[in-house]
């Protein structure tokens, strides 16, 4: 037999088609199998962290790259007033003026860029209190706001904002969400699907020595789009000038792109010739924005798929075998709907491995007439052996192994295949 989901280790069987009572190999307790799973819970928790950090890492570049910029500013002026041989008193009080006025500038970009920094590191701080707080008595709890997080993420991902935002203040959970980041990202996004390319440009500028060390081809295509738009608009002379000064830099690394798109110049927007009519396409703007959501994501180190996709993915892969596909599939078992059958098709079948389960209570098979049933403190029992239990127990169920007591409604069935 195959076992297709189990909880926590503690259902037991082995290879071969041996027999074995089920929980005799987990060699784990409750407790410890809880916090074990809450551990492996905690390494999907890469984006969690990252995404702050790398916020408050780009606030930090920023306000550095204000100071340098003011203080050679005004370090350049104070030269050039003192190279200069006379300067009337008024013309040095206008000067000084100009100085001051300039450095208290200077203050309020700094209070202001302090101010924003100090927010992103009490973000950082209450994510890493929230990960801290991850305990077997409040696992349940965490994990209602795990999936919340998961959601507002979804729903950022797919532009759905204000959905998202109200999710996150109905929870409480604005600090663990990252509506500010993808709020910025709006409005590149926004531009995009009106067909402008300057907000996409200036946070290419932005992000310029990231987007270098990774390779990035996004300023390039953008570049690319515009020319392809100066054509469209027979603007033919403002084209070439413009392909001097922003695509000739790029000739050395993307040669064969740059050539195909110079020759629509010659074959004009109405061409039907597949290789340059396709660069006319509006859809074109749709894979600009589609490029831009991945550099964001790699950008601020989050996954490419949505969360909630990669932990519906792998659900369905755990729970997916050839049985599931079949007309007699049990009603129970989620791959029996369509709708998770469809989102689990393009997914790999679950590994299984050939496997008696025997009751530990009456010793006997577990199998799809007699199916296993789950205590909530993770043990599995057959379902006979419970339902003669619960009979004379006025529906109590009492785990012969650890004593705890529950209701029979408790118990989940578990399915094999």
């Amino acid at each position: 037999m195959e076992m297709e989901s189990l909880p926590n280790g503690n259902s037991g069987g082995s290879d071969s088609g041996s027999a074995t009572p089920v929980g005799s190999i987990a060699g784990l307790t409750p407790v410890a199998s809880k916090l074990s799973h809450l551990a492996e819970s905690l390494k999907l928790e890469h984006q969690f962290l990252r995404v702050p950090f790398e916020h408050l890492k780009k606030s930090m570049r920023a306000n550095q790259r204000i100071v340098e910029k003011e203080m050679n500013a005004v370090m350049s002026s104070v030269v050039e007033a003192a190279d200069r041989d006379l300067m009337s008193n008024e013309e040095a009080v206008q000067h000084l003026t100009s100085l001051v006025s300039r450095l208290q500038g200077l203050k309020r970009k700094l209070e202001e860029g302090s101010r924003t920094e100090h927010l992103q590191v009490q973000k950082c701080r209450v994510r890493f209190d929230h990960l801290d707080e991850v305990e077997v008595e409040n696992s349940s709890e965490w994990n209602n706001t795990r999936l919340k997080r998961i959601l507002v993420d979804y729903m950022l991902r797919l532009s759905y904002y204000d959905t998202a935002m109200r999710l996150a203040e109905s929870s409480n959970i604005q600090d663990l969400v990252d509506i500010d980041v993808f709020l910025d990202a709006k409005k590149v996004i926004d531009a995009l699907q009106n067909k402008e390319v300057t907000p996409a440009l200036a946070w290419c500028a932005e992000n310029r020595s990231r987007l270098k060390k990774s390779k990035s081809k996004f300023e390039f295509q953008l570049r690319l789009q515009e020319f392809v738009e100066l054509v469209r608009a027979e603007n033919n002379l403002r084209a070439i000038t413009y392909a001097r000064k922003y695509l000739a830099p790029w000739g050395a690394t993307h040669m064969k792109e740059l050539q195909r798109v110079m020759a629509t110049l010659a074959f004009k927007s109405n061409t039907e010739c597949a290789t340059y009519k396709v660069l006319f396409e509006p859809k074109q703007w749709d894979y600009l924005v589609e490029q831009f959501k991945q550099e964001f994501c790699k950008l601020y180190g989050m996954t490419l798929e949505p969360l909630l996709n990669i932990h519906l993915q792998a659900g369905l892969s755990a729970l997916k075998t050839p049985f599931c596909y079949e007309d007699d599939c049990t009603k129970e078992d989620p791959l029996s709907h369509e709708s998770f059958r469809k989102l689990a098709l393009p997914l790999p079948f679950s590994k299984q491995h050939h496997s008696k389960l025997v009751c530990y209570i009456t010793k006997e098979l577990m199998d799809t007439e007699n199916p296993p049933l789950v205590l909530p403190n993770g043990y599995v029992y057959s379902t006979k052996a419970l339902e003669q239990m619960a009979k004379k127990n006025d529906g109590k169920i009492t785990c012969p192994r650890t004593g705890v007591v529950c209701n029979f409604t408790d118990l989940v069935k578990a399915f094999i295949s």
